[in-house]
């Protein structure tokens, strides 16, 4: 693949496809410079990794792979980086809100769920992700590598989870 191939590619499949880049890095990272750092190493692994892309697999299966195990190689360094620091909300670098009451509550249950999703083990979040951005459990079997069957009882089982956690946030 050229050069003016690998970048056509590139900004064919950033346009397409930022949006699940970038619900990858907010599952990852939770605050706004946090997610803004792993969003650019995921852009670079994405890069970097666009010589070996085979066209065995759909661009955006392909893109969840790389995407996803370079947030879990990006958390797993960041634990040794640094220690836990208190982060902005999402909120804070979030398109001014709607003033309405209604608003401002989903806004928060949002919050609340991309905490708990951050909350997750690695592998859980990875599920959660797909399966939020309309995966099929064969998809989701695909990029990460179990049986469809896993997939379902595993999706069941982090559903109660958030469920509880999201509750318990509301509860408080």
């Amino acid at each position: 693949m050229g050069i003016a191939d690998h970048e056509l590619r590139f900004r064919q499949w950033l346009s397409e496809h930022t949006g699940l880049l970038v619900k990858v890095a907010r599952s990852f990272a939770e605050g706004p410079a946090d997610q803004d750092d792993l969003f650019q190493e995921i852009l670079l692994q994405v890069w970097l990794s666009l010589p070996s892309f085979r066209d065995e697999s759909k661009p955006t299966t392909w893109l969840y792979r790389v995407a996803l195990n370079t947030a879990l190689a990006w958390k797993r360094s960041e634990k040794k980086r640094r220690p836990r620091q208190d982060s902005l909300s999402i909120s804070d670098v979030a398109a001014p809100s709607v003033t309405s009451a209604e608003a401002e509550r989903n806004d928060r249950v949002v919050d609340q769920l991309y905490a708990a999703i951050r909350a997750l083990q690695p592998a859980k979040r990875a599920l959660v992700v797909l399966y939020l951005d309309g995966f099929t459990y064969r998809e989701i079997a695909d990029v990460v590598g179990i049986s469809e069957s896993n997939v379902g009882v595993s999706l069941n089982r982090i559903k109660k989870e958030l469920a509880a956690a999201v509750q318990e946030d509301e509860d408080e």
